[in-house]
């Protein structure tokens, strides 16, 4: 009774006109950056920042939630149409979507990864719903030793879960911590790596960065791409499914749902391995093999299943941990900061309508994106004939107001330009910038907690292995580290982010 009257609670939240607003708002924008190949949640979440400064932390998140799973929706149309996914983890969906395209079933396919999707979020939101109070109440227990390693093992594994080489990621995570303390120590006053610059003296800002290094640099490398000019050719027939065609899909809907939940709580790249694990079980079990990379409908319906719940799913370390599980979350704990919310396990006593109203919001926002995603596909196919070239210039003045909007300081549009530039140069020698923003986001936590366990310790590191909790986490970090370093696994996790 206690779940039912929260989450009646929660839609007493979401239905009020302003957040309903958010809702659609975040919906129609996930959806549209989800449709243009390369854009992605994270440099769309990103620049959009500064907006949310004026809104309540409810109606804030609610749309950048909005954003996140919207573009899951949205991904699988470039996906399908033009063999250009527009989300990474739409990969997959285009290794049979597009082929289906190609022999005339584009409106079918199109159907499933809407339909699918909306299933899949619908289930994996209640599972959110039903596992936060509980991992809350258990979180509760942790002591500073427990936070600091549960951090610490959030950090490996997103390094090791990250596409590209596991070095270069761990190498990146620690980039990101040190950046995460630049600026004031705050228990003894002194100025950390500022190099007397006094604008450095708070710290680097969380949305430059973010907006540098994923929104800025994103539109620099797409500006390399040729293939963002195409013009749509495909024809889209019907819009629904056959008796035929509905039987074929419901299993691999129900297991790529519930891959998905449970791949998407994990650190890392939870959409994409969910969306390429569904795919591969498909591929194995199903009795349509030799159609898949043909145009099988169960190589859509798995894969589009599967990062829908993961995107859900991957709220829970977020909301009952404080722990970011991948780079967008990670943008979502640097708004909830912003907003003077400190995620955590206190979060759902402290702020029971920005918990239950964000989860009750998923459903409806499921809702509006199957409205969204079918009927206005016309809609969509045609803001992909939008010239790139008319497009990025104004991302990027908007991007420059938004920055310098913040603190009405030119230095942020500089910090800006200059993570921009690194954001660009990473992505050249293959350096994936999310462990670098996920280390950010969590070095200054990690760093309080750490402090905390030595000052009750009395400056005995050997807190952290004899708390049992603490103890078991670290393990956990070792074994995913040594792990990785084996060959076999490497190179499984390799083609599995590859696709």
């Amino acid at each position: 009774m206690d779940l039912l009257s929260n989450l009646a609670f929660g839609f007493s939240v979401a239905l009020t006109l302003q957040n309903l607003g958010a809702c659609l708002i975040g919906a129609l924008l996930g959806t549209a950056i989800g449709v243009l190949p390369g854009i992605g949640p994270v440099a769309t979440i990103s620049l959009l920042l500064p907006l949310t400064f004026g809104m309540s932390s409810t109606t804030a998140i609610i749309m950048l939630a909005g954003i996140y799973y919207g573009a899951q929706y949205g991904g699988s149309t470039t996906s399908i149409l033009m063999n250009l996914p527009g989300e990474v983890s739409s990969v997959i969906t285009a290794l049979d979507g597009y082929q289906m395209a190609r022999n005339g079933q584009a409106g079918p396919a199109l159907a499933i990864a809407a339909l699918g999707s909306f299933f899949a979020g619908c289930v994996s939101t209640l599972l959110v719903a039903a596992s936060g109070p509980l991992l809350t109440s258990i979180a509760l227990s942790f002591g500073p030793a427990d936070y600091f390693s549960l951090m610490f093992l959030g950090l490996i594994v997103s390094a090791v879960l990250s596409e590209g080489n596991v070095v270069k990621s761990i190498a990146m995570m620690v980039a990101g911590v040190g950046l995460g303390l630049v600026g004031t120590d705050v228990q003894t006053g002194q100025q950390r790596f500022t190099f007397n610059i006094p604008e450095l003296s708070d710290g680097i800002g969380f949305a430059p960065m973010a907006m540098g290094m994923f929104g800025v640099a994103e539109i620099i490398r797409n500006l390399e791409m040729p293939e963002m000019r195409d013009a749509l050719k495909t024809r889209i027939s019907r819009l629904w499914l056959t008796k035929e065609e509905w039987k074929r899909v419901v299993g691999p809907v129900l297991r790529g749902t519930m891959l998905g939940s449970i791949v998407g709580i994990l650190p890392g790249g939870g959409a994409a391995l969910s969306s390429m694990g569904a795919y591969t079980l498909e591929r194995r079990i199903s009795r349509n093999k030799h159609l898949f990379g043909k145009g099988a409908i169960e190589g859509v319906a798995a894969p589009e299943s599967a990062n829908n719940a993961a995107a859900q799913t991957s709220f829970i370390p977020l909301l009952t941990l404080g722990i970011p599980a991948n780079a967008v979350m990670a943008l979502m704990v640097g708004a909830l900061i912003i907003q003077g919310i400190q995620p955590g396990p206190r979060m759902i006593e402290a702020q029971p309508a920005l918990f239950w109203g964000l989860i009750a919001s998923m459903w409806i926002g499921n809702l509006m994106l199957v409205i969204i995603n079918l009927p206005l596909i016309g809609m969509w196919v045609r803001l992909l004939k939008v010239p790139y070239d008319l497009m990025y210039p104004s991302i990027l003045v908007f991007c420059a107001i938004g920055v310098y909007s913040l603190n009405n300081n030119s230095f942020d549009v500089f910090v800006t330009v200059v993570f921009a530039l690194l954001g660009y140069l990473f992505s050249k020698i293959g350096c994936p910038p999310a462990p670098m923003l996920i280390g950010f986001v969590l070095g200054p936590m990690m760093e309080e907690h750490l402090r905390r366990a030595m000052l009750l310790s009395r400056g005995d590191p050997m807190v952290f292995l004899q708390r049992p909790i603490s103890a078991t986490l670290l393990a956990l970090a070792l074994v995913a580290v040594v792990a990785m370093a084996l060959p076999s696994i490497r190179r499984g996790k390799d083609r599995a982010l590859a696709g």
